[in-house]
């Protein structure tokens, strides 16, 4: 998939320096809930283990063709924290530190969506962010996500129980966003 600024494509075990380079930082991994990376070898052991599951991209920059983060749909038989049906699915994403506030990860997840309303048919896409995740809170508002409940006591996969948020778009709120955006476009 491809975006203004963005290259979507499947991780390939060379992208483990640049991986590493940005899932080593303290700063990402944790408030979203996973492990900062320790190694190299550890950022490849992802790419062949979690990053091998259907539906997950590095997010490249197309100047520099560099992977600077992950987005991904997780469906309701794999990995995912909302609770959703088979015509569902969750939305997930990160990006390093020196992409923040760049608009990166809103033009990456308007991909996702496409994908998943256009391509994979799906009724409604999904979410989360934990309390204090700010800039996640702000990508899932940003993306025209609605509030749809709060979990607390959520154990995150780091251990630690944690108040999460949910938000959720269906197929039609997805298409009525958008014939709005082609009219604002349109003035």
């Amino acid at each position: 998939m491809q975006t203004d600024r963005l290259i979507l494509r499947p991780w390939q075990e060379s992208d483990a320096e640049s991986l590493y380079r940005y899932a080593s930082d303290p700063d990402i991994g944790p408030i979203a809930g996973w492990p900062p990376h320790t190694s190299v070898g550890n950022s490849l052991e992802i790419i062949r283990t979690v990053f091998a599951a259907p539906e997950v991209y590095a997010v490249v920059l197309k100047n520099t063709n560099e992977p600077v983060g992950s987005c991904g749909i997780m469906f309701s038989n794999g990995l995912h924290s909302a609770d959703m049906t088979q015509d569902e699915a969750e939305i997930g994403y990160w990006i390093g530190k020196p992409y923040w506030g760049q608009g990166l990860i809103p033009e990456a997840v308007e991909a996702l969506l496409s994908r998943c309303f256009n391509e994979l048919g799906l009724d409604a896409v999904w979410c989360g962010h934990y309390d204090g995740n700010v800039k996640s809170k702000r990508v899932i508002e940003k993306c025209g996500f609605k509030y749809h409940h709060t979990n607390h006591e959520t154990v995150s996969p780091l251990g630690d129980k944690r108040t999460e948020h949910f938000y959720r778009m269906t197929k039609e709120d997805y298409n009525a966003l958008h014939i709005n955006r082609k009219r604002t476009v349109d003035r």
